[in-house]
């Protein structure tokens, strides 16, 4: 289905924008007490286990549901969960991200056969002349976003890219629902992030912050897994089986508007101008 964005479409939009705008301060908040690859594996737990005998796998080959979970899990997340901790402030974190767009539109063509339009490319060109300048004024002060910590965050946006195909070439194969799709997708990266912290950190100090998890931590896991990944990733591949990824994706440039009025009142981040 190629049709024009529906009431429907644009409040699914609507409510991804907000959830993953403010997505940004929730994983800054909640990389204060836990590992990036500890926080990885609860967050996925929780946007998988509790549901998961109650959904149907999708009936989709297994190979579609292990490179998702492991290209929207393990990579995406595992690399900008680490950029958040190198120092990637959760502001620029939200502009970053959106390259997303850009990888995914030059992904499409040659892999999904998509027709682009000249002014896509006018546009993501102009996005990505702003990404340039934006990676250019990294320091390494306080508060100000590291080279490192630009690098993942960029690399978890190819990630993402990578994962938009996935899911529209899976709705190529067979319908599938959404929900079910993320629950069982949910489950992959669990175990890897699991093995990536006790590597990291060993078992004991794994343990020890599951232990001492305070209320902040277990909100910012419960938003993450729940609103986050169930809700809008299951909003996000019902657009994406619905319309082309050119006509989805652009939308999500909207997310660094709510993200860097978040970054603001929470942490007063403020981007600052090229010197």
């Amino acid at each position: 289905m190629s049709a024009g964005l529906t009431r429907g479409d644009a409040a699914r939009l609507a409510a991804v924008i907000l959830i993953w705008g403010l997505n940004f301060v929730v994983m800054k908040l909640g990389l204060q007490g836990l590992s990036p690859f500890l926080m990885g594996a609860l967050r996925f737990c929780v946007a998988a286990l509790p549901v998961l005998l109650l959904v149907r796998p999708p009936r989709l080959p297994w190979r579609y549901l292990l490179a998702y979970g492991l290209a929207q899990g393990l990579g995406q997340f595992g690399l900008l969960f680490l950029g958040l901790q190198l120092g990637m402030t959760a502001g620029m974190a939200s502009v970053v991200m959106q390259t997303q767009a850009f990888f995914t539109l030059l992904l499409a063509v040659p892999v999904l056969q998509e027709r682009s339009r000249p002014v896509q490319w006018l546009g993501l060109s102009v996005a990505l002349g702003g990404l340039i300048a934006i990676a250019s004024a990294h320091g390494e002060g306080p508060g100000q976003m590291t080279l490192i910590g630009f690098v993942l965050t960029l690399g978890a946006a190819l990630m993402w890219a990578v994962s938009n195909l996935i899911g529209r070439l899976a709705a190529r194969v067979a319908p599938y629902e959404p929900f079910n799709f993320i629950v069982w997708t949910s489950l992959v990266p669990v175990l890897p992030f699991f093995a990536l912290a006790c590597l990291q950190q060993g078992g004991a100090g794994v343990e020890a912050q599951l232990r001492q998890i305070d209320a902040r931590g277990v909100g910012a896991v419960l938003f993450l897994g729940l609103l986050a990944t169930l809700l809008a990733y299951s909003l996000w591949t019902r657009l994406l089986q619905r319309h082309p990824a050119g006509k989805v994706v652009p939308w999500s440039l909207l997310v660094p508007v709510v993200g860097l009025w978040a970054a603001a009142a929470v942490f007063g981040e403020r981007p600052l101008p090229l010197d």
